[in-house]
């Protein structure tokens, strides 16, 4: 093994994957079988950085090149790429999408860059003969989470002018989603009960957007705080000797608003 910590990272991978003396485990993975373990670590690196905790993001970060050397190992095995040939690739398409710091090129303003930017994955498109979709929301991974997708789609979709041009009508249409939701649960239509649901958050994420808020950070932020005062109630109930399941909703709900005051 090289010094490198990288290259140390690589040769650890390709013993893993050695069809005689490697990992059991490792050896019959696919792309495909670790697919979701490379999402799962993608989100443990968001969740390392919502909680400000280096030494975790260090840990992640770790896991989730390991998925990049992981799925690299399996393509060279199929004699299609190595771990070099992803770093290259990267690091050419960022010297080109950064002519303004790699070339003599410059902007007058960040919406001339942005406006760059895309013409230049256009013609990266082109150039791989991605051609036939030249619709705005063209390679918008339908594997994004649903939240961030929905995001990506509305400000596609805004670089044409399809957008509200403030926040207010967009209050009004989440007053509407709400209400077509009220009616399909009235109907106890399921289907219908979906669709809507599906509807109301697609708004909440326009919301988000032109608040300049990512909404999944945000959603972390309220789950994490949910979390926390759902705890804090359990050990107030226990510490007053309570039972928290035979309360009810209502004496529970007064030991939830009791935490609040507290925490805030």
């Amino acid at each position: 093994m090289t010094d490198t910590p990288i290259q140390r990272l690589i040769d650890i991978m390709a013993k893993l994957r050695d069809p005689e003396t490697g990992c059991p485990w490792d050896i019959e993975q696919t792309f495909r079988s670790i697919a979701s373990y490379t999402i799962e670590e993608a989100h443990e690196v968001a969740d390392a950085i919502e909680r400000d905790d280096m030494d975790d993001l260090k840990d992640e970060l770790g896991d989730l090149l390991f998925q990049v050397v992981f799925h690299a190992r399996m393509a060279e095995e199929l004699n299609q790429f190595k771990f070099d040939d992803v770093a290259n690739a990267i690091s050419d398409k960022m010297i080109r999408r950064h002519p303004h710091v790699f070339a003599d090129q410059s902007f007058e303003s960040v919406e001339q860059q942005t406006a760059n930017w895309e013409q230049i994955k256009q013609e990266e498109r082109a150039s791989k003969g991605k051609i036939d979709d030249d619709s705005a929301l063209a390679e918008i991974s339908s594997g994004l989470p649903a939240l961030r997708r929905a995001v990506k789609l509305q400000k596609r979709a805004a670089k044409v002018g399809f957008d509200w041009p403030s926040v207010q009508p967009v209050f009004d249409k989440l007053k509407e989603e709400a209400k077509e939701l009220e009616q399909a649960i009235a109907a106890s239509d399921q289907d219908n009960m979906e669709e809507e649901v599906g509807d109301l958050l697609f708004v909440v994420a326009n919301l988000a957007r032109h608040a300049n808020v990512d909404p999944g950070a945000a959603l972390r932020r309220s789950n994490q705080k949910f979390e926390q005062r759902f705890r804090a109630m359990e050990r107030l109930a226990k510490r007053r000797g309570l039972d928290l399941t035979s309360l009810g909703l209502e004496k529970q709900d007064k030991l939830y608003e009791e935490i609040k005051r507290v925490k805030q």
